[in-house]
């Protein structure tokens, strides 16, 4: 098959900015419906559940889902048990147990899924673990500063149980590093600044170290006023590493020898034609479990109430109006 039918599910901020631009740019990927029960997309078919669309595009090959993560088990179950591919935004579930069955549904059913780390699709990242390639790395560094406000205005899921607070843009310095790194890396430390009307951190610090005691640092915080910081320092044997603009660009020991602009979900959309076309599977967890290690060992530490007058915070709630906030 040479192209591909996709439905997305989901038409909120991160499809608007990011997905449907990617998308209609694929060659093989052609955007022929949307399930959303409060937006839709213009010029597409709009279906206000999952459900719905798929009774009425039969011929759909695959769906991306685009929800609040604490929604997406259910739904890529639904999709995945009706015979359709399926890209999970990132995070890829609410929990570690939700991708493990959805990743042995499709082994079971021998069905495309993807748990779609954007971040990985930085300009940057694939010439940066080429170079670390037979080097011996001695730390790494990680820096993952945004302001809230400008980057996820009026998200009040992120604050709920399940939301991740400022593990939602953590989950994705995470997501880079444990793919320019092959080793495994275990937490030792973690502080977790926790705003005392909320369920998930504003800030976080982790300490980690692999089995050879190799450190990685990482200070995660959505307190930064824009522009955001978003890089990493891997130190090694034979020269240092800078990955800045979220991996957008790269230098060697001060040099700057990639800057690029941003296209991580163009070569996202491209991986999973290519996933499409061969019938292959692509599920990482190892960003997700990181963060599970973090919520579960760190220490948490009371901060002031955070407040965003274009959301209603509801942090000790996980009902339906949460759904009305998209990724």
């Amino acid at each position: 098959m040479s192209s591909f039918r996709l439905g997305l599910v989901g038409a909120g901020k991160i499809v608007r900015d990011q997905h449907l631009a990617a998308i209609q740019a694929t060659a093989g990927l052609e955007l022929v419906a949307v399930a959303d029960p409060h937006a839709g997309l213009e010029g597409i078919p709009c279906y206000p559940s999952l459900e719905a669309m798929l009774a009425a595009e039969p011929e759909l090959n695959a769906v991306a889902i685009c929800t609040p993560s604490h929604l997406r088990h259910a739904l890529a179950r639904q999709a995945l048990e009706a015979g359709k591919a399926v890209l999970l935004e990132k995070p890829p579930g609410a929990t570690l147990a939700e991708v493990e069955d959805l990743k042995t549904l499709a082994e079971q059913r021998d069905l495309v899924l993807f748990a779609a780390w954007h971040s990985r699709f930085a300009p940057a990242i694939e010439p940066a673990r080429e170079w670390l390639r037979g080097r011996r790395l001695r730390a790494i560094e990680i820096t993952w500063h945004e302001d809230v406000r400008v980057w996820h205005p009026g998200q009040a899921w992120l604050w709920e149980a399940g939301g991740m607070g400022v593990f939602d843009p953590g989950i994705n310095a995470l997501s880079i590093v444990t793919r320019l790194v092959d080793q495994s890396f275990f937490l030792k430390q973690a502080r977790l600044e926790v705003p005392e009307n909320c369920q998930t951190p504003i800030a976080a610090q982790l300490k980690m170290r692999d089995a050879a005691g190799v450190p990685l640092e990482a200070d995660f915080d959505f307190r930064h006023e824009d522009p955001p910081c978003w890089k990493m320092t891997l130190t090694t044997d034979r020269g240092r590493l800078e990955l800045s603009g979220g991996g957008c660009r790269m230098s060697v020991d001060g040099d700057v020898v990639i800057d690029q602009a941003e296209r991580e979900y163009p070569g996202l959309y491209a991986h999973f034609q290519s996933l499409l076309a061969s019938g292959r599977r692509d599920v990482d967890v190892v960003p997700l479990r990181h963060v599970a290690d973090a919520m579960m060992l760190g220490h948490r530490h009371s901060t002031a109430p955070f407040h965003d007058e274009r959301a209603t915070l509801a942090p000790h709630t996980h009902d339906d109006a949460a759904t009305r906030e998209r990724t």
